[in-house]
């Protein structure tokens, strides 16, 4: 009876579980986190086989292929260099015991089924990706400005010439002059960390 318990309250049923921010140390995921970095879980969903670790970061995807082997494929999947895309919730049915989440994090479809009882908890995630997904959207829309508006002034001073005794010096200043108007729309429109989401929104 006590390990049927302990089973359920960690989320090892075929279904998944949340798991509360108590037991996070005690999942595999815990080890993969940088905390050394600042990087923090915020959401943890795990079944018999595989766990999603939602961090501030990243999504720490723990693959299990077998429920009955203990072997794991462990995938990172940064939000900056994998956009959040394409949430949506399947509700559980009258007789269902599970609903489904389902987004897109750079290529690749994740659908997780959790058990029908954590609608509210899986109500936040979903609104934290969903924010998460609008913030990108809107920041790769600003990087193609920025993109353009080089192209744009490359075109205005195609027909300009390098004065021969001044080459050097001048291919320098414009390639410098690139190279800081790359990195600084890089920074301003790549973002990392979403701590401030998953905190406004995840309620659990």
């Amino acid at each position: 009876m006590f390990k049927k318990i302990a089973s359920d309250a960690l989320g090892l049923s075929d279904i998944g579980k949340i798991i509360s921010k108590e037991d996070f140390d005690k999942t595999q995921s815990d080890d993969f986190v940088l905390y050394e970095d600042g990087e923090k879980i915020h959401f943890l969903i795990k079944s018999k086989s595989d766990e999603y670790c939602f961090t501030n970061l990243a999504l720490i995807h723990l693959d299990g292929e077998k429920a009955t082997s203990s072997k794991r494929n462990i995938y990172r999947y940064d939000y900056y260099k994998n956009p959040v895309a394409n949430v949506s919730i399947e509700t559980a049915g009258t007789i269902d015991l599970d609903l489904e989440i389902k987004f897109t994090i750079g290529s690749v479809p994740m659908s997780i089924d959790i058990d029908k009882n954590e609608g509210e908890a899986i109500a936040d995630l979903y609104k934290s990706l969903v924010a998460i997904s609008q913030i990108q959207e809107h920041n790769s829309t600003h990087a193609g400005f920025a993109q353009d508006s080089v192209v744009t002034a490359r075109d205005m001073l195609r027909d300009n010439r390098f004065h021969d005794n001044v080459i050097s010096k001048e291919f320098a200043e414009i390639a410098n002059a690139a190279y800081d108007w790359y990195s600084s729309k890089y920074e301003a429109h790549t973002r990392k960390d979403f701590k401030d989401i998953f905190d406004k929104y995840i309620q659990n």
